[in-house]
């Protein structure tokens, strides 16, 4: 699979940007600030349906605009699709597929797969346990669009749940008792987290467990003999206290509907002083280990770089085998990583369908990935 086309409206710094692709490696260089990573953030969107750079849509609308418009075509195999997002903050996004009526903007996850390697990437081994978590639950979605339906059923309920949860604390601290319509509600809600929480959880297990060993390998590839790595998937289901117990290995989405039931049973009197839900998915962590150590809080700068490759490398491979390579990108990569993992990742990722590489100098850009370069500079994007 790869971009064919990219045409940008009112997105980022561009008031219009078309800019045609080809398959094998191409290269946007130009200094900092001149809009080399909004293209790539682009594609990056059209994949997931959220930027890696800021967690709002608001952003990604040149100032002074109503929306902003990505389209793509995108060629896989013998077929060609055109797909198109209009970004509307503080309304609802809307989207097209080969200029069809309208369609639900989930609805064109999975025509555009990337994976995408950015210096954002070092908080999935340093940042808070809710990177790795959009970590998961965004490859998830990358290999079955469908259980973008679960997230977004998930978020839902546990948004109204909250609500409830909210409304309840404030009643016991004005002396309600916090019993009768509202509890009857809440147990409605509880059946409804827990089996939409069952369902990512499970997922999310099965994940990790695939790609435990490519990850190890990566790792292996990016700093040879510096392993081994292992993820574990750390629950809030049977958390007690100040511990939490490891999810065991996968198991059948009724037992970890039943789990959670349980949990959300046991911890209901502490969520209705808290006003919050204590237990499900949204609270759950991917822990990183080095050896027989977290890597968040031992690893040092150059073996949490090479961690969070070895993610993106083991997410790609995942890809690979699911069937179509994904678009790989690189955004001002390789001016982060010294010459030996500079090295290592340029052969790694070479041989890629499509890799498209920012950079702010030639320098930058190894040899091994020399192909189509593009001039960014002053909004503009030229072929050189």
């Amino acid at each position: 699979m790869h971009v064919a086309h990219l045409s940008l409206a009112d997105f980022r710094s561009y008031a219009r940007a078309e800019v045609p692709l080809d398959p094998g490696v191409t290269a946007f260089v130009g200094p900092n600030g001149q809009g080399k990573t909004n293209l790539v953030e682009a594609v990056g969107y059209l994949a997931t349906l959220a930027s890696h750079r800021v967690a709002s849509d608001a952003p990604l609308v040149r100032l002074g605009a109503e929306r902003a418009v990505v389209r793509a075509q995108v060629v896989r195999g013998e077929r060609q699709q055109l797909v198109e997002l209009e970004i509307n903050p503080g309304r609802a996004n809307r989207a097209r597929i080969n200029r069809s009526s309208q369609v639900r903007p989930r609805d064109v996850l999975g025509i555009v797969r990337s994976v995408l390697f950015a210096p954002e990437d070092l908080a999935l081994v340093k940042g808070d346990p809710g990177e790795r978590r959009r970590f998961l639950d965004e490859l998830i979605t990358a290999r079955a669009p469908r259980l973008a339906g679960v997230r977004s059923d998930y978020d839902r309920v546990l948004k109204q749940r909250n609500t409830l949860l909210k409304s309840a604390a404030m009643a016991r601290r004005h002396g309600s008792t916090a019993r009768g319509a509202d509890l009857s509600t809440l147990d409605v809600w509880d059946q409804h987290l827990a089996r939409a929480g069952a369902e990512l959880l499970a997922q999310r297990l099965d994940l990790v467990a695939a790609l435990q060993p490519l990850a190890d390998k990566a790792y292996e590839q990016l700093a040879p003999g510096g392993g081994p790595v292992s993820l574990e998937y750390r629950g809030s289901i049977g958390e007690r206290g100040a511990g939490q117990e490891e999810v065991p290995a996968p198991g059948g989405r009724e037992e970890l509907f039943a789990r959670m039931m349980e949990a959300l049973g046991e911890s209901r009197r502490q969520e209705i002083e808290r006003g919050v839900t204590l237990v499900g998915p949204h609270r759950d962590d991917l822990v990183l280990k080095l050896g027989p150590l977290p890597a968040k809080g031992y690893a040092s700068h150059g073996e949490s770089w090479s961690y969070a490759l070895a993610l993106r490398l083991a997410s790609y491979e995942l890809l690979c085998a699911d069937g179509g390579e994904p678009v790989l990108v690189l955004d001002d990569v390789f001016a982060e990583l010294d010459t030996r993992r500079r090295e290592r990742l340029a052969e790694l990722v070479a041989p890629g369908e499509q890799v498209l590489v920012t950079a702010a100098v030639d320098d930058d850009v190894p040899g091994l990935l020399r192909g189509a370069r593009f001039a960014v500079e002053n909004g503009t994007v030229e072929r050189v």
